[in-house]
């Protein structure tokens, strides 16, 4: 396992820290690798090639087939916002 050392870490930044991983019941340190993980890892599901949420979820559903829907006919001419 590697090592990392960050210096001139804000106090503020430490504390803050420190109350984050108490409240995950974490020591510091686990709680830095966990951020640092899940800073990382969506980086890795967006490289070229992958497939996103929307394409997911229309392969999920092709088989179900797909309904065309009739657009409405527009009534009223659109009117611009009033801002009085």
């Amino acid at each position: 396992m590697a090592s990392l050392t960050v210096r001139n870490l804000d106090d503020n930044l430490k504390s803050r820290l420190r109350l984050q991983a108490a409240r995950h019941g974490r020591s510091m340190e686990e709680e830095v690798r966990v951020i640092l993980r899940e800073a990382i890892e969506p980086q890795a599901s967006s490289v070229a090639g992958a497939i996103g949420l929307g394409s997911r979820i229309r392969a999920h559903f092709a088989d179900l087939g797909g309904v065309e829907l009739d657009l409405m006919q527009r009534t009223s001419s659109p009117e611009p916002a009033a801002f009085s």
